[in-house]
């Protein structure tokens, strides 16, 4: 009877610390280039996911804000958002990490200005990765390598005044902290599992670690990842156009920003483009939850399902942006018009 009570606690001890660890376990085995970008094509459709203070601002960037208390989300439905892009024929989901005002969406150590000490409390990058692990829904992430936290000025007088005019002003300029940005882009590394790309934007500088470094820096956790920047030096084995098109990589007519480098930068192996379901429109954020007089504001159906057959014509992926609302909630419009790409999506791989 003793005997086989001690057996149970062994095997319960040996749980613990082998088969219950927290940390995902990744391999780090390196998969040959070729392989790997056809994988990373074969993901087509994906959601890219806008959530943080300019869900609240009613503006595209955020400056000037240093509460946590401004993230005042009531809630968090990550398995509406998988559940959603599954049935819209999605296979990842692109989620904001961080943007340019530093607020972190994940539970690091490296700040107190993260979503774990808002009034949501909750780690939602956690959250994501065991939502899209439930709908089988794979993980990329987008991450601002600037960040106006590392930087202290005078703010104009009104620093949610994000007008052309402001910012060209040296008060929209990131400062440098090169070991903050690679401690940060480890925990993002080896704390949530399988990370398929990651969408660098360069809007604020590089931060201190130039974009081949910060690749180098990658894959030492994931070697498998692919990493894009949106413009700058050219780097990454992913092509990103932000605001852009289907079409073969090289074809500069297909980037707004990064023209240069998908002319003349050969190691690209795969392309992404994305751009907002919300049209452009009066006020409000785009990439972003907007404001709700704009609720019923949508791209067609048809514009995205087109969009999506160029992807696969081109063998690129389309990430298409949507904001949750302040219920941390995919307006209503998006799921249904999704949801309706979704159809469509099956109807054409069923040959009907």
């Amino acid at each position: 009877m003793f005997k086989h009570h001690y057996v149970i606690i062994l095997l319960v001890v040996a749980a613990v610390f082998f088969g219950c660890s927290s940390t995902p376990r990744i391999d780090t085995t390196k998969i040959p280039d070729a392989i790997r970008a056809g994988q990373i094509s074969d993901m087509k459709f994906g959601m890219f996911i806008c959530w943080s203070f300019s869900t609240f601002s009613g503006q595209e960037w955020t400056r000037g804000v240093d509460d946590v208390n401004f993230f005042r989300a009531t809630g968090c439905d990550t398995d509406q958002w998988c559940e959603t892009a599954r049935a819209s024929g999605m296979n990842y989901i692109l989620f904001l990490t961080k943007h340019h005002d530093g607020f972190c969406l994940w539970d690091t150590a490296t700040t107190d200005f993260k979503v774990t000490n808002s009034p949501l409390g909750i780690d939602v990058l956690e959250k994501l990765r065991k939502s899209c692990d439930k709908y089988g829904i794979k993980l990329a992430l987008y991450f601002s390598e600037g960040d106006w936290t590392w930087i202290k000025e005078e703010l104009p007088d009104n620093p949610m005044d994000t007008s052309i005019e402001n910012w060209r002003l040296p008060v929209w300029k990131t400062g440098q902290n090169a070991e903050l940005k690679k401690t940060q882009l480890e925990e993002l590394c080896t704390k949530y599992g399988l990370i398929e790309f990651f969408w660098i934007d360069h809007a604020q500088s590089d931060g201190g670690l130039n974009h081949m470094a910060t690749e180098e820096w990658v894959h030492r956790f994931q070697p498998n990842c692919f990493m894009g920047f949106n413009h700058g030096e050219p780097a990454g084995r992913l092509c990103l156009r932000e605001m852009g098109r289907p079409g073969p990589i090289g074809d500069p007519s297909t980037s707004v920003y990064n023209k240069d480098a998908e002319q003349s930068y050969k190691g690209y192996l795969a392309a992404e483009f994305t751009y907002p379901i919300l049209p452009k429109h009066e006020g409000g954020a785009m990439w972003f939850y907007s404001l709700p007089k704009h609720d019923n504001l949508c791209h067609p159906v048809e514009k995205i399902y087109n969009d999506y057959c160029g992807a696969v014509e081109y063998g690129n992926i389309f990430s298409v942006n949507i904001g949750p609302d302040y219920s941390g909630k995919i307006r209503d419009i998006d799921v249904k018009t999704l949801k309706q790409v979704g159809k469509m999506i099956a109807s054409k791989e069923s040959g009907q």
